[in-house]
C-alpha cells in the first residue's frame, strides 16, 4: 500500500459574537482537517492545532513541505517519516506551525493504520484501561459584556445542567477581577463540582503568587497557564509555593521541549495538546516520559470532532498512574461553548452531551478502526475556505 495524496482543509465560519481568553478575542471559529488517501482506497483523517491565520500557514506547511516528503511512501512507515520531516524541519522551526502540521499528518496516519488492520486506536496502543471516560465542561470564555461575572454564572450553571460535574473557565482580566469571576461561578455551581481555571499565560510569577492563594481559597482545582510558556523557573516556583495544582504544556513541542518542563517538575499536571505537539507518535513519548516522573497527564483538547475522538483513544489508553485499585482517572476536555466543528463535523455525532447528560459526566468510546469517525463532505464543503 502506498501513500497517494495528501489533503489540507481549512474551514471557518462567523461567530454571532467574539469569544475571547486574556490575549485576544476571537470572531470565527476554525479548524484544520488533513486526509491521506492510499492507492488500496483507504483515507486516514488528522487535524492540526491553530485558528485562522494559522491554520492558513499550516496548511501551506503540510500541503507544500510535508505533503512531498510523504506520497508514495507506506503509511504504516509513520516513525521513519515523523523522523525525515522533523530532521527536514528543525532548522527552520522546532517548535510552533511547522511541529502543528507534522501533527495532523501523524493523527492521519495513525487513522490509517487502524483501518489499514481493522482495529480502533486505542487497540493499537495497546488496549484500553477503561471503558469509559469522565469529561468535564470548558465554557466561559471572555466576553464583550457589561457584567462578565453575571454571564459566567449563568453559563456555569447551564454547563451543571447538561450533566458535567467538573468544568472549566477563563480568567486572564487581572486578579482581582478574576477572583470576582471565580466566585461568581462557585457561588452559581456549589462546592462540590470541581472548578478548574485558565489563565492562558496572562501573569507574572510573583502576580500568580498572589492570584493563586485566592483560587485555592475558593477550591479550584487547577491554575492553567498561569505564566508564559518560557517562564520555566516561573512554573517551578509556583508548584513550590502554592498547594493548587499547577498545569499546563498546550504551548510546548516535542519530546525534547517536554523534558525540561518534567525534569525541572514545573507542572503538578501535564496537559499535552496532541494536534499541536508532534501528533500521537510524539504525545505517546511525551505521556511516558512524564509518566516516568509520577506526573499526571490530562490532555489539552481543542479543535474539531477530529480532535475530540483522538484524545478519546488516547486516555482510554493511558495508564493508571501511579496504579492502584482506585486510581485517580484522566478527564477528557469537552468544549461547550458555540462550535459547530464540535458534532457537526461528522456523518454520525459522537454524542458527547447527549451521553454527559444520561450518564452522568461519562461517555462511552468510539468504535470502528482507526479514530471511528467520518467527516460529513457536505459540511465540509459548506465551510472550506478558499485560499
Amino acid at each position: 500500500m502506498k501513500i497517494t495524496s495528501v489533503k489540507s482543509s481549512v474551514l471557518s465560519y462567523d461567530l454571532d459574537e467574539p469569544l475571547g481568553y486574556s490575549q485576544k478575542y476571537y470572531t470565527s471559529r476554525t479548524a484544520h482537517i488533513v486526509e491521506i488517501e492510499t492507492d488500496e482506497g483507504l483515507t486516514g483523517i488528522g487535524e492540526c492545532f491553530g485558528p485562522g491565520p494559522i491554520a492558513l500557514a499550516n496548511k501551506i506547511i503540510v500541503e507544500r513541505v510535508l505533503a512531498p516528503m510523504l506520497v508514495g511512501m507506506d503509511p504504516l512507515d509513520r516513525e521513519v517519516f515523523w523522523h525525515n520531516a522533523y530532521n527536514g524541519m528543525r532548522d527552520h522551526g522546532q517548535k510552533g506551525m511547522p511541529i502543528q502540521a507534522l501533527s495532523g499528518i501523524d493523527i492521519a496516519l495513525w487513522d490509517l493504520a487502524g483501518k489499514i488492520h481493522d482495529l480502533p486506536l486505542y487497540k493499537l496502543l495497546g488496549g484500553a484501561f477503561r471503558n469509559r471516560l469522565e469529561v468535564y465542561g470548558y465554557g466561559m470564555m471572555l466576553q464583550q459584556v457589561p457584567d462578565l461575572a453575571d454571564r459566567f454564572a449563568d453559563e456555569s450553571s447551564a454547563i451543571m445542567e447538561m450533566g458535567f460535574k467538573s468544568m472549566k473557565m477563563k480568567i486572564g482580566k487581572g486578579p482581582d477581577e478574576d477572583v470576582k469571576l471565580v466566585r461568581a461561578v462557585r457561588d452559581s455551581v456549589g462546592a462540590d463540582v470541581k472548578l478548574m481555571v485558565d489563565a492562558n499565560h496572562a501573569y507574572t510569577a510573583s502576580e500568580a503568587v498572589y492570584l493563586g492563594r485566592e483560587l485555592e481559597n475558593l477550591g479550584v482545582y487547577w491554575f492553567e497557564e498561569p505564566v508564559a510558556p518560557e517562564d520555566l523557573a516561573g512554573y517551578r516556583d509556583l508548584c513550590r509555593t502554592l498547594d493548587i495544582n499547577i498545569s499546563g504544556g498546550e504551548a510546548e513541542y516535542t519530546r525534547w521541549g517536554f523534558r525540561n518542563l518534567l525534569e525541572g517538575r514545573c507542572v503538578d499536571i501535564l496537559q499535552p495538546e496532541t494536534c499541536a505537539l508532534g501528533g500521537i507518535s510524539e504525545y505517546l513519548k511525551v505521556r511516558d516520559m512524564a509518566h516516568t516522573h509520577f506526573i499526571p497527564v490530562v490532555n489539552h483538547v481543542w479543535g474539531s470532532a477530529v480532535c475530540v475522538a483522538v484524545n478519546m483513544h488516547l486516555l482510554a489508553a493511558m495508564p493508571d498512574l501511579p496504579g492502584g485499585a482506585h486510581p485517580a482517572q484522566p478527564m477528557l476536555e469537552y468544549d461547550t461553548t458555540p462550535n459547530k466543528f464540535r458534532e457537526d463535523i461528522l456523518l454520525e455525532s459522537l454524542g458527547i452531551l447527549d451521553q454527559v447528560k444520561s450518564n452522568g459526566g461519562w461517555v462511552g468510546l468510539p468504535s470502528g478502526p482507526g479514530l471511528g469517525i467520518e467527516l460529513d463532505r457536505k459540511f465540509m464543503n459548506r465551510h472550506k475556505v478558499k485560499i
